[in-house]
């Protein structure tokens, strides 16, 4: 079977009617098998050469006809072609005139795909067209041809100047009537001028191709002057055809270029063609055909133009034509021989001649020829393709998006902000602005203005800071807390302990800002709001971003918080350690948590310690000696887990021993009524959240509750919640462990009437300041107390910037006026100097005598106190101290025993 029997089926129908029959001669079908399966199809990889295919008419064979509904009646996308007779050209009947009309042809969309696109031959065509006149000085020729360029595809609409409105108003038309003056007349230059490689690439061909000499002109604008009427006169006709003919060609290597990021390159899946009929050697047809074959010659350089000449006779210099039946082989044997006759340079390098076999002596082929179609091009190129790869990008961002952030978690341009969405839904990361505050849960307005009002303390601190020219230090610590996850009511405060940590923070910032503008030793803080999560899960996500946000900010010089002391807390340690930031804790009180981290340094008593202020409350206020202690742990934790419970009940077990008779774990719905009554210490060692329903417990005591109730420090964070104390019983008096029971309102008003205690009075005077907290506290007639936690923040934070400028002091003791570098102190450096301060008579806090012993980061001798409030429901009336242990200054004794 020869090759061209399938093609040819292929080629015909089954059930056409006579009448859409073509009568084609004899090897016919071999010649449109040829067309389809090798010179029309574009492989999948690479190009192929084409060559000119010359049909030699007889008196009773003319392919013409059927090549025309061939290529021009495909069903689905036609192969982009042309048809140009020789006999009768267009316009002036020269080259030029066919090219143009071949262009014509070519650039219309009407083959089902995007049309092609010319920019190097209507550009040389259009030069060819224009008349300067040859009398005119250069200059003014050369500045015409600019102009006219320049305004080639559209003249430039004339403007006037803008008049009218106030003097900003004139300026800002004027600038704007000069850029659109100026600047498309110097892009034009610049692209002309072959001097910016990314301008101008069509120009710059000109002068890179190799007919009519172009580095003689040395610009373009040179090149384009012997290009028009009347210049060109004394150039080679020959030459001139063969560079518009060679820009056409160009035009068309560009638009079947295949780029891998340009999907729509690789639709053109079949090559263009031109059909010239009546072609003979000496007409315009034979020296466009002589022209196309001498300039892929003599340029090297193939295109994807199929040419398919018809004519009496072929060129002289050919070789005897082969017949039509043979297309496939004349194909092979010119395909073959092409390398050697382009290195020869032979005359009809290019030219395969096919004629009807007139020795076939059988009927002529006969059967119904399917147009042929471009075939579909790869999936991948499809049109539909980038819209559907958008539409997926862009779900698979959103989808990416909306895990990682949320519309109350977003990153943000101003402001250091970095922050993701974690499974749980909440936000975890951290933030210095406005562009991010964390919760959006009903209920939390205040924990929201505490934070709006630290990130608004920034920007003023950064202002002073620039203002003094940044001769003051300037600091950064980050807060690291629980600011999301609880479940709450609507109208339920569920991040006290959160909310009072900030304000003791920005008390601090807002003390700092209130110093004189001339005290250079005096520093400045900005505060990085960070999140943890629930329970602190989430801290090793947040710790990696602190440590980024640690890496690039050398202000970043400690971390304040972490709230509740628990295995992620520890693991948050380890980390923080690891990136060497010094953590201050106002309120972890786990036992032994300084051994997670070397920079780690505690605010408040240990466990050992609260655990020594209730044995000696028992036994010498309450004079009892059984107790009963109930724990709890929020769901989803343990007593491994929570390291504030665990260590505390460890420690219980051990200081009472046997005097312990009950020691159970509380859960939400379980009975008390065993202890209506009871006459011992009833204990609670547990989390805050469960103290309600504890306290709900009791309730079935009615008359008989028992006789003394203690709760750990937790309760602290209870007795801060107005709406959840009035559902306590009020028959059931409560005594609670404080650890800031020297920051109380009347603490800290008697601190100030006695005269001799700068640090609280000072501390008092900013809290009940107009500009700091919402509402201020401890203002005579108002009952909002200063929560037990403000001043522990507080005094962590001023530790850290009392640290800071007594390093500056000492940097900067030869000159006072010296600018601030935040590289030169560490984190390290500031921690070490936090322990050196400590090291005599310890550190006067507002909250108690802060001291630390030089091998761990627990405090000693810590003051710590027992309040009393008589009924849990009278929000309005404050509790009462009623014991105490520990030291409140350096020259008190660190003793136990009523108040």
């Amino acid at each position: 079977m020869r090759r061209s029997e399938v093609p040819g089926r292929e080629l015909t129908g089954q059930r056409q009617s006579t009448a859409g029959r073509e009568r084609l001669p004899a090897g016919g079908l071999e010649f449109f098998a040829l067309l389809a399966r090798r010179l029309l199809r574009r492989p999948r990889r690479g190009d192929r050469r084409l060559p000119l295919l010359w049909l030699v008419r007889s008196d009773t064979a003319d392919l013409m006809v059927p090549l025309r509904r061939f290529l021009g009646q495909g069903p689905r996308r036609r192969v982009p072609h042309a048809v140009l007779d020789a006999d009768a050209p267009p316009g002036a009947g020269d080259v030029p005139a066919l090219l143009r009309e071949l262009h014509r042809q070519l650039s219309l969309e009407a083959f089902g795909a995007a049309r092609l696109r010319f920019r190097h031959y209507p550009l040389a065509d259009w030069l060819m067209q224009q008349s300067l006149s040859p009398g005119i000085d250069a200059d003014d020729s050369r500045a015409a041809l600019v102009r006219r360029l320049r305004d080639r595809k559209g003249p430039r609409t004339p403007e006037a100047l803008p008049s009218g409105g106030d003097a900003v108003s004139i300026v800002s038309q004027v600038l704007l009537w000069l850029v659109r003056r100026a600047v498309p007349g110097v892009v034009f230059r610049a692209a002309v001028s072959g001097r910016v490689p990314v301008l101008g690439r069509h120009y710059n061909w000109f002068m890179r191709q190799q007919y009519l000499a172009p580095r003689q002109s040395v610009t373009f604008l040179g090149f384009a002057e012997r290009l028009t009427a009347g210049w060109r006169d004394g150039e080679q006709p020959d030459q001139v055809n063969k560079l518009l003919l060679h820009a056409f060609l160009e035009d068309l290597r560009q638009a079947y270029r295949r780029r891998p990021w340009r999907p729509s390159d690789w639709r053109r899946t079949a090559y263009p063609a031109l059909l010239i009929d009546n072609v003979a050697p000496g007409n315009v047809g034979g020296e466009l055909v002589r022209l196309i074959g001498d300039v892929r010659t003599e340029t090297g350089r193939n295109d994807p133009l199929l040419i398919v000449a018809s004519g009496g006779q072929p060129p002289p210099d050919l070789p005897e034509p082969h017949p039509l039946t043979e297309a496939d082989e004349a194909y092979d044997e010119w395909a073959g021989a092409l390398p050697e006759m382009r290195r020869l340079r032979r005359p009809a390098t290019w030219l395969v001649a096919l004629r009807p076999d007139e020795t076939d002596t059988g009927p002529p082929s006969r059967g119904g020829l399917r147009p042929f179609s471009a075939p579909d091009p790869p999936w991948w190129s499809r049109r539909f393709l980038p819209t559907a790869l958008c539409l997926v990008l862009v779900a698979a961002l959103g989808l990416w998006v909306t895990s990682r952030w949320g519309p109350g978690c977003h990153p943000s341009l101003t402001g250091q902000v970095s922050v993701e969405v974690v499974g749980s839904g909440e936000c975890v990361g951290y933030s210095d602005s406005a562009a991010q505050v964390f919760n959006n849960d009903p209920g939390q307005d205040r924990l929201r203005t505490v934070q709006e009002r630290i990130f608004a303390q920034n920007r003023a601190a950064e202002e002073v800071w620039q203002r003094s020219d940044r001769r003051r230090p300037f600091l950064t610590l980050v807060y690291l807390g629980t600011l999301t996850g609880n479940r709450t009511r609507a109208d339920e405060e569920s991040y006290v302990s959160e909310r009072e940590e900030l304000e003791g923070m920005a008390t601090a910032q807002y003390a700092l800002l209130k110093e004189s503008a001339g005290a250079d030793g005096a520093a400045l803080l900005r505060i990085v709001v960070a999140n943890g999560g629930r329970q602190m899960i989430y801290a090793d996500r947040a710790v990696a971003m602190l440590a980024e946000l640690a890496r690039d900010d050398p202000t970043v010089l400690g971390v304040v918080g972490l709230v509740e002391s628990r295995t992620s807390t520890a693991r948050a340690l380890r980390e923080l350690n690891q990136v060497g930031l010094p953590v201050l804790a106002p309120t972890l009180s786990a036992d032994k948590m300084d051994a997670n981290s070397r920079l780690y340094l505690q605010i408040s008593a240990p466990n050992k310690d609260q655990v020594k202020l209730v044995d000696a409350y028992a036994k010498q206020v309450l004079k009892v000696n059984e107790a009963h202690v109930f724990y709890t742990t929020l769901e989803g934790s343990s007593l491994t887990e929570d390291l504030y419970v665990g260590t505390l009940v460890d420690g219980l077990r051990q200081q009472f021993g046997p005097r312990i008779t009950r020691l159970d774990e509380w859960r939400t719905g379980q009975r008390l009524t065993d202890e209506c009554g009871y006459p011992g210490l009833l204990f609670y060692a547990g989390r805050w959240s469960e103290f309600d329903g504890f306290l709900r417990a009791l309730r079935e005591c009615g008359g008989n509750p028992p006789r003394h109730l203690v709760a750990d420090d937790s309760a602290n964070r209870y007795m801060a919640n107005p709406g959840l104390r009035a559902a306590a019983p009020g028959n059931l008096p409560v005594t609670y462990v404080s650890k800031a029971s020297l920051a109380t309102c009347a603490a800290l008003r008697a601190a100030q009437d006695r005269r001799d205690d700068d640090a609280r009075a000072s501390f008092l005077s900013w809290i009940q300041a107009d500009d700091l907290l919402d509402p201020p506290r401890c203002r005579p007639g108002s009952e909002e107390q200063v929560g037990e936690r403000v001043s522990l923040a507080y005094d962590a934070s001023m530790m850290l910037v009392r640290a800071v400028e007594s390093l500056a002091a000492r940097l900067h003791h030869a000159d006072p006026r010296q600018r601030w570098e935040p590289d030169s102190v560490n984190p390290v450096g500031v921690h070490a100097e936090v322990l050196r301060q400590n090291a005599g008579q310890g550190y006067p806090g507002v909250a108690g005598l802060i001291r630390f012993t030089p091998d761990s980061g627990e405090p000693v001798d810590k003051r710590l106190a027992l309040m009393r409030v008589e009924q849990v429901p009278d929000v309005a009336r404050a509790p009462v101290e009623v014991f105490r242990c520990g030291a409140a200054d350096a020259s008190a004794p660190a003793t136990c025993g009523p108040a």
